[in-house]
């Protein structure tokens, strides 16, 4: 869905949110330029959390030609230095270059959205480091992609929902299972709701087993891990 010339990148990322596009392609089709195009042409989005899940996704964003990934954030100093190559060889080849410069790599996820530079950001940090930094993006006017879960609890959740509020900026959650692989799971709901299938007498869902306690045994911190950044709300475990 092309923007207008006339309007603002702010007041399209509010237009292409109402319009429910899923999934984190939201934030990667609002800006308009290049790597090498003008700031005013290009939305800039950081990434807090380049793990698994992170990493998919910086590897996703760093093709699209309509936005730049001008910073990375990861309390592993692996994660972060691998996420800067990749982003950097991508937009070296993207412009003909021999080299490219321009992805910032931060350990503490403050320092980023201190950016006044970047207009959007993509958390996917552990589960117990979302509410937190996305909070804080709201609270300094960053248009927000979160990974489920968004919080561990009610009080995060209305506390998460005030500052998106309060800050009017643009929140959506992944939940790809909901949003992607092509409408199939909307196509067999309709299918179901629409008697296709015919009197479903029977539902079974498969979620794993339940919770267990963390047994796992202590290990030493590797090497370039902010341990103490990692853990931040979440309670030690003697």
């Amino acid at each position: 869905m092309p923007a207008p010339l006339h309007v603002s990148r702010r007041q399209f990322v509010q237009t292409v949110a109402t319009a429910g596009i899923a999934g984190p392609t939201i934030l990667a089709s609002l800006g308009r330029g290049a790597p090498n195009s003008a700031p005013s042409d290009r939305l800039n989005i950081g990434f807090i959390g380049i793990g698994r899940q992170g990493r998919g996704h910086l590897q996703r964003f760093a093709t699209y030609p309509d936005v730049q990934v001008v910073a990375v954030c990861d309390v592993v100093a692996e994660r972060r230095d691998d996420a800067k190559q990749l982003v950097e060889k991508q937009y070296a080849q993207q412009t003909g270059q021999a080299a490219y410069r321009g992805c910032d790599t931060y350990n503490d996820f403050r320092e980023l959205l201190a950016r006044k530079d970047i207009d959007a950001v993509l958390i996917a940090t552990p589960d117990h480091w979302h509410a937190i930094p996305a909070i804080a993006a709201a609270r300094a006017g960053k248009d927000i992609y979160c990974e489920k879960p968004l919080t561990r609890t009610i009080a995060e959740g209305r506390a998460l929902v005030k500052a998106v509020d309060d800050a009017k900026v643009v929140f959506q959650t992944g939940s790809q299972q909901r949003t992607e692989f092509g409408g199939r799971f909307r196509q067999a709901v309709e299918l179901v709701r629409n008697g296709y299938l015919g009197d479903i007498k029977t539902v079974r869902i498969g979620v794993g087993g339940p919770a267990v306690a963390c047994d796992l045994p202590t290990e030493p911190v590797p090497a370039g891990t902010d341990w103490q950044m990692w853990q931040g709300p979440a309670a030690e475990r003697g």
